[in-house]
């Protein structure tokens, strides 16, 4: 019998969370919940983008850590050791949402995720590889590289009991070329830190999990901050779980919340045995996106 992407059920658990301007408050409530999380057996949680700050580009200078060289002291990244800290207390896998990086060496910021293991180990870094550089008029301008740099590389991470999962960072989900490559690499699930706001949100939120989850047939979760109207950048919210045939398995509203889902050992084969395209690619007509991908 052929080796499942999912190993073992695995219990997923995405956190959206409200953050305001107080970084320990932030920690402390996303200690609270990723504890509540695991005490209804979540195997891997998640939280949502810019968890420890205010999200917009006035903020990251202030919020910055520096994480490099690894692991950075407690003054240096109080965040970092606070996700490691609910990991190992949890005894969970542990994605890191994203913070806000400050690299000295190279003066540079960065919109980073880190991912944790149940024994509080970093196992893998994310920089957000695509910035979030918009402008809809009468609706939203935004432009992350006023202050940020961009991240280089695909992300996919190893779950010793359970497989490989994908990580990217909100825009990112927007370029399926990553996606495509973590899945195709073995990944069972894609998971997106993000805060789509209510004009993106509206558009394409459900629309992008679905279609990551139907172009790749596996799992798929995003995972927002909670909606503050009287923040100055409104999330969308509705963080959201979708199975390997892009229907939704569960969905929040933009409430503080927390969201659920067992993920199924088989589920992703039965799906690709059902619509085979993984045996039906013409790369005699068009390349392999993953072909060079070097971990």
């Amino acid at each position: 019998m052929a080796t499942k992407l999912l190993k073992a059920p695995l219990k997923l658990a995405l956190i959206q969370l409200s953050s305001g301007a107080d970084k320990a408050a932030n920690l402390a409530r996303a200690r609270s919940k990723v504890l509540e999380a695991t005490s209804q057996g979540a195997n891997l949680v998640v939280l949502p983008e810019c968890f420890n700050s205010p999200y917009g580009t006035k903020y990251f200078p202030k919020y910055a850590e520096t994480l490099l060289p690894s692991p950075p002291t407690t003054e240096q990244s109080p965040s970092w050791h606070a996700l490691a800290d609910m990991a190992k207390e949890g005894k969970t896998y542990l994605v890191g949402g994203s913070i806000p990086e400050y690299w000295p060496e190279t003066n540079k910021y960065y919109n980073t995720s880190l991912v944790f293991g149940p024994e509080g180990k970093l196992l893998a870094t994310h920089r957000k590889v695509h910035l979030f550089d918009i402008d809809i008029p009468g609706k939203i301008t935004f432009r992350e590289s006023e202050v940020l740099s961009p991240g280089n590389k695909v992300t996919i991470v190893d779950l010793p009991e359970y497989g490989k999962i994908g990580v990217a960072i909100c825009y990112d989900i927007r370029f399926p070329e990553l996606a495509t490559i973590a899945a195709r690499k073995g990944a069972f699930l894609l998971l997106y830190p993000g805060a789509f706001n209510l004009t993106t949100g509206a558009l394409h939120w459900e629309l992008q999990a679905r279609a990551r989850a139907m172009d790749n047939q596996v799992y798929v979760g995003l995972c927002s901050p909670a909606r503050d109207m009287e923040a100055d950048y409104n999330a969308w919210g509705h963080s959201m779980i979708v199975d390997p045939n892009a229907g939704i398995m569960a969905q929040l509203e933009e409430k503080e919340d927390v969201v659920y889902a067992d993920l199924e050992t088989g589920r992703i084969e039965e799906t690709r045995k059902g619509i085979p395209i993984y045996t039906q690619r013409r790369f005699d007509v068009y390349p392999d996106v993953s072909e060079h991908y070097e971990a």
